[in-house]
């Protein structure tokens, strides 16, 4: 039978990714679903790892083929996606997985496996608390520094669609409450 789902959204720059590297190393069945995306790899980040490459052609061609669980063109040209065969892959290994993607993504995975997923919401303390954060990465331009911001605004009105909501102040408080809601989901039958 397969596993069960945590799936960890957030607008950028929320802690999502801190929150999900904090599970995985904590939970020692929680294999990390790597998603696919047509946006640049940026020098750190490994191909197989962090996400899978490709270019946007290829994406809608991996899309017109049904080879995605869910996938979302977050900003123009800059698609994410889920891979049916990432999921079959950890399922098979007998793990469960937990998902680090964007808001529109973490709907689509809920409503295709509701009785097996946990959904969390990681919220900023504020957007200009966030807009810190960001600058702070040393990633952004005053321009994608402003997109992002509208989306960040857009995805905090999704909150309330998922089963539970972490405020990120703190982030030994954040991360103790999602271990204690995914250990709990996960140990309970």
């Amino acid at each position: 039978m397969p596993g069960k789902l945590i799936i960890v959204t957030a607008p950028s720059g929320a802690g999502k990714t801190t929150i999900v590297r904090h599970l995985l190393a904590t939970e020692p069945n929680l294999a990390f679903s790597v998603s696919a995306t047509t946006r640049l790899r940026r020098d750190y980040e490994v191909d197989g790892k962090d996400y899978y490459y490709m270019s946007l052609e290829d994406f809608r061609l991996q899309v017109e083929a049904d080879a995605f669980v869910e996938w979302e063109e977050v900003y123009p040209g800059k698609c994410y996606g889920t891979l049916r065969s990432e999921v079959e892959r950890l399922w098979d290994a007998g793990l469960d997985i937990i998902f680090d993607v964007d808001v529109k993504g973490a709907l689509n995975l809920k409503n295709q496996f509701p009785e097996r997923t946990l959904s969390i919401f990681v919220k900023p303390p504020s957007v200009d608390a966030l807009a810190e954060r960001l600058l702070n990465r040393g990633t952004e331009t005053p321009e994608t520094l402003a997109t992002r911001l509208e989306r960040v605004r857009y995805e905090l009105t999704f909150a309330d669609r998922f089963d539970a909501v972490i405020v990120n102040d703190v982030l030994e408080t954040a991360l103790r409450e999602a271990s204690e809601l995914v250990h709990n989901f996960l140990t309970a039958d």
